[in-house]
């Protein structure tokens, strides 16, 4: 089949649009990764969601975080955008609480958070499209 030239230019901006989509739902994804590591840290400001506004803004990081997570994944498959929001979570909480908290920067822990971040970028580029 041969398309006239307005029909290869409409496919062509349908493949941009979807594009454009698919860019969107990455980045809502990355801020939602972002207020992951709000509210994980969030929590250990709360004591026990004893302090009203340290639980105030944890609970308000994780409703955005929830949020964008779920326009993410209505472009994105939802396998790796849940593993990808809990990577940047996970990662960040960690990164954090080293920072923070003084917790342990051992060698077999800083290998092993750098594969996390190897593993988040190696599902951002293997991802593929769809609704999953």
């Amino acid at each position: 089949m041969v398309l006239t030239p307005d029909e290869t230019r409409r496919t062509r901006l349908g493949q941009d649009d979807a594009q454009n989509h698919m860019n969107t739902a990455w980045i809502w994804l990355g801020v939602a990764g972002l207020f992951e590591i709000a509210w994980s840290i969030g929590l250990k400001y709360t004591q026990g969601f004893t302090r009203l506004y340290p639980s105030i803004a944890t609970l308000f990081a994780l409703g955005i975080s929830m949020f964008l997570l779920a326009k993410a994944a209505e472009k994105l498959p939802i396998g790796t955008a849940y593993a990808v929001w809990v990577g940047i979570g996970a990662l960040g909480a960690a990164v954090l609480g080293i920072v923070l908290f003084q917790e342990p920067a051992t060698p077999g822990r800083l290998f092993f958070l750098a594969l996390l971040l190897i593993s988040i970028v190696g599902l951002k580029f293997t991802a593929g499209g769809g609704n999953g």
